[in-house]
C-alpha cells in the first residue's frame, strides 16, 4: 500500500491530531503563502471527519482542534508585536498566539458541532450545504462577539493576486462571510467527487477554480480627477515613540510630500502615527511640552499646512486626548487614535476617531485584574484609547467625501462605511510595523476585499509598508513594499456604483447562509418522502 493510500487510514486512526494539522494546512491559503488548494484539501478532509464523527460532541472537538491549528499559524504575526515593548517578556507573544487561538477555535467548533447535529443523517450534498451555511454564520459571529476579531476570514483564500480579483469578484453579491461559506461548499463538493471516485468531476472543478483565480480583470481601469500624494516614511517601530527622533521623522515625511506636479487640488495622505504632535488646542501645557515641537499646537498645525501646500489637504494619523478633572487637576483620562484633516492654512477641517480598537493593543481589557499581574497594553503609554462612534464620511469639499478606516478597522466586513452617506473613497492609514512578514500582506488583502465588496477605492498609507492604491475592483494599481521610504502620486480611482452588499451589509451573507441551510433541509425532507 502506497503512502498516499495510507493517508485516509492514518487520519481515521488519529482524527484529533489530523484535525489540528488540517487547521494549520488551511492557513496556508492566506497570504503570504497563497496556497489556496491546501485550504480546500483541509476543509474537505475536515468535512469527512465530522460527517463520520460518533456524535456532535466529537465533531465539536474536531472543529475546535482544527481552529486551534488554523488560528495559531494564521495569526503567528501577533507574536512579533511583543518584541516592540519592554514591559512584558517578549516570549509572551509565543504564548499569546495559541491562547488567542484557543478562543477563536470556538467558532469553527460551533459550525462543526451544529453541522453534525443537524446534518448527520442528511445526504452528502445536503450536509455540505448545511456546513457551508453554518460556517458563514459562525464566522459572522466571530466578527462582532466580544468586540469581534474578524481577521482572516476563510473567503480570503479566493482572492486573486494583486492584479486580478480571483473568485472574490463575486463579493458585491455575496459578502465576505458567504464567500467563506462558498470555500466550504467547494471543498465539500471536492470531497464528494473524490469519495465517489468521480475524478472527471473533481478535475473539472479544479480547472474552473483555477481559471477563476487566475483570470485577469477585464474591466478597463478608469482614471479619477482628484490628485493625491501618498507617502510611506519607513518609520520603524523601534523609533516611533522615541522623542529624540520625532523631528527627523517629520522632516523625512515632509521631504516625501513635496509637491511635484502642477495641480490645483491635492490630497496628501500620511499614515497612522504620522505625527507625534498633539494638534488640538485646550490641553494642559505639560502635554504639549512632552510631545509637540515648540510646545505649541498652532506651530505644529502651521507647518503641516505648509507641507500640504497651496491647494493641498493633509490627512494624517494623530493622537487626541480626552481631558477630565481628576483629583482636582486636569489630566488625560483617555486618548483617541485619530485621523485629522489639515488645510494649507494650518486649520483642522475634519477628524475621525478609530472605533474598532485592538484589545490589549490600544486598551487593556480587564485592567483591574491584569495590571496587578504585570500585564500592559502593547501601544506605548499608560492611558487607554477610547473608541469613536463608528463609520463616518468626512465632507472634505473639493477633496471629496472620505470614508476613514484606521489600521485593522478595515477587516470588519460590513462596518467600514456610513451607508446613509456613501463616500467617494476609503482612506486606510495604518501602522503595520508591528507585524513582521505575515501580517502586512494579510492586512492588504483584506483591504482589497473591502474595495470589491463596497465598490470603493481604498488608499493605504502605512509607516513601513505595505502601502497601496486599490481600485474599486480590488486591483492594486500602485504599491510600496515593506521597509522602503517612498511615495505614490496619482489620481484617486473612481468609485463604482453602490453594490448590493453596500446596500444590505451583512444581511446579505446571512441571507445566503439561511438559504443554504433551508435548501438542505427541504432537499432532505423531499428525499425521505
Amino acid at each position: 500500500m502506497t503512502l498516499l493510500a495510507k493517508i485516509p487510514e492514518l487520519i481515521g486512526q488519529w482524527p484529533r491530531l489530523a484535525a489540528l494539522l488540517l487547521g494549520a494546512l488551511a492557513a496556508a491559503g492566506f497570504p503570504p503563502l497563497h496556497i489556496w488548494p491546501a485550504t480546500l484539501i483541509a476543509i474537505a478532509t475536515l468535512a469527512w471527519l465530522i460527517s463520520n464523527a460518533e456524535n456532535w460532541r466529537r465533531a465539536m472537538l474536531l472543529g475546535w482542534l482544527f481552529g486551534v491549528g488554523h488560528f495559531t499559524l494564521a495569526n503567528n504575526w501577533i507574536a512579533t508585536a511583543f518584541t516592540y515593548q519592554a514591559e512584558m517578556p517578549t516570549s509572551l507573544g509565543w504564548l499569546a498566539v495559541p491562547l488567542l487561538a484557543l478562543y477563536l477555535a470556538v467558532y469553527p467548533a460551533m459550525a462543526t458541532a451544529a453541522a453534525r447535529l443537524i446534518g448527520g443523517s442528511m445526504s452528502r450534498p445536503a450536509f455540505i450545504g448545511t456546513f457551508a451555511g453554518l460556517w458563514t454564520i459562525t464566522e459572522w459571529l466571530r466578527s462582532w462577539v466580544f468586540t469581534g476579531y474578524a481577521w482572516d476570514p476563510l473567503g480570503l483564500v479566493f482572492l486573486g493576486l494583486w492584479d486580478r480579483p480571483g473568485l472574490a469578484i463575486i463579493l458585491p453579491w455575496v459578502g465576505t462571510y458567504a464567500l467563506s461559506g462558498l470555500v466550504v461548499l467547494v471543498a465539500g463538493s471536492l470531497w464528494a467527487f473524490l469519495t465517489k471516485k468521480r475524478l472527471v468531476g473533481a478535475a473539472a472543478l479544479i480547472i474552473v477554480l483555477s481559471a477563476g483565480m487566475y483570470f485577469p480583470e477585464l474591466r478597463e481601469q478608469r482614471e479619477g480627477t482628484l490628485a493625491f500624494t501618498l507617502i510611506q516614511p519607513d518609520t520603524r517601530q523601534n523609533d516611533l515613540d522615541d522623542p529624540s527622533k520625532f523631528e527627523g521623522q517629520f522632516l523625512r515625511s515632509a521631504g516625501l510630500s513635496i509637491k511635484q506636479r502642477d495641480v490645483d487640488k491635492r490630497l496628501l495622505l500620511w499614515p497612522e502615527s504620522g505625527v507625534p504632535d498633539y494638534l488640538r488646542d485646550g490641553y494642559p501645557q505639560r502635554y504639549y511640552n512632552q510631545m509637540t515641537v515648540e510646545g505649541d499646537p498652532l506651530f505644529a498645525r502651521s507647518r503641516l499646512g505648509q507641507v500640504a501646500g497651496e491647494g493641498g489637504l493633509l490627512l494624517t494619523g494623530a493622537v487626541d486626548l480626552e481631558i477630565e478633572q481628576i483629583d482636582g487637576r486636569a489630566r488625560a483620562a483617555g486618548a483617541r487614535n485619530a485621523v485629522t484633516a489639515i488645510s494649507s492654512g494650518g486649520q483642522i477641517v475634519a477628524g475621525y476617531d478609530k472605533a474598532h480598537l485592538v484589545p490589549y493593543g490600544e486598551y487593556l481589557a480587564l485592567r483591574w485584574l491584569l495590571e496587578p499581574l504585570g500585564a500592559t497594553r502593547l501601544v506605548a503609554g499608560s492611558i487607554d484609547f477610547w473608541p469613536g462612534p463608528g463609520p463616518q464620511t468626512l465632507d472634505l469639499g473639493d477633496w471629496g467625501q472620505a470614508g476613514i478606516q484606521i489600521c485593522y478597522e478595515i477587516v470588519f466586513s460590513g462596518d467600514v462605511i456610513d451607508r446613509d452617506n456613501r463616500p467617494d473613497y476609503i482612506f486606510n492609514p495604518s501602522n503595520d510595523g508591528w507585524f513582521g512578514s505575515w501580517g502586512p500582506p494579510q492586512h492588504l488583502a483584506q483591504a482589497r476585499m473591502r474595495a470589491i465588496e463596497e465598490g470603493l477605492p481604498v488608499l493605504r498609507s502605512t509607516t513601513t509598508g505595505i502601502s497601496a492604491v486599490i481600485d474599486a475592483n480590488g486591483i492594486v494599481q500602485s504599491t510600496i513594499g515593506q521597509y522602503r521610504a517612498a511615495r505614490i502620486d496619482g489620481l484617486v480611482p473612481p468609485a463604482n456604483g453602490p453594490t448590493l452588499f453596500s446596500k444590505l451589509g451583512n444581511a446579505l451573507p446571512l441571507g445566503w447562509a439561511i438559504l443554504a441551510i433551508l435548501a438542505s433541509l427541504v432537499a432532505t425532507r423531499l428525499r425521505r418522502s
